[in-house]
């Protein structure tokens, strides 16, 4: 029961919000700062196989996705873990950066699951800054 975002999982939507990021970026000369989190629930928070190395899967997953999903993107990439929820990382990390658009992809869950699941996506939109910007 992790918790990852950022390009990963890779429904088709968070691919095609990836790559408008970087044209968007490419055209007004940007730079794109690639999120990821992790996090263990509370119950979960003690002494369980496979837990301890969650920060360092999650960095190797979000190189894999920003190689997998930018190639050889012509502007830099920046990659950043962290452990929480998904909104508050993005919106501290939009806030620290100077950030001025969040690009926000989705995992593909709709209607009744994304109700119990809840929405990244729809969390920042009330909670940002500035514009947000997903599919």
């Amino acid at each position: 029961m992790c918790r990852r975002t950022a390009f990963r999982t890779l429904s088709r939507a968070a691919v095609l919000v990836s790559r408008a990021a970087i044209r968007h970026a490419v055209k007004f000369g940007g730079r794109i700062k690639a999120v990821q989190t992790w996090d263990v629930p509370t119950s979960y928070d003690w002494s369980m196989p496979g837990l301890q190395n969650l920060g360092e899967d999650t960095e190797k997953s979000l190189a894999e996705t920003v190689g997998e999903v930018a190639g050889e993107s012509p502007v830099p990439i920046d990659r950043s873990v962290s452990r929480g929820h998904p909104t508050r990382a993005l919106l501290d990390v939009a806030r620290e950066s100077g950030a001025e658009l969040i690009v926000v992809g989705n995992r593909g869950h709709g209607g009744f699951a994304s109700v119990l699941l809840g929405s990244v996506s729809q969390h920042l939109v009330h909670h940002a800054d500035r514009p947000v910007v997903g599919r």
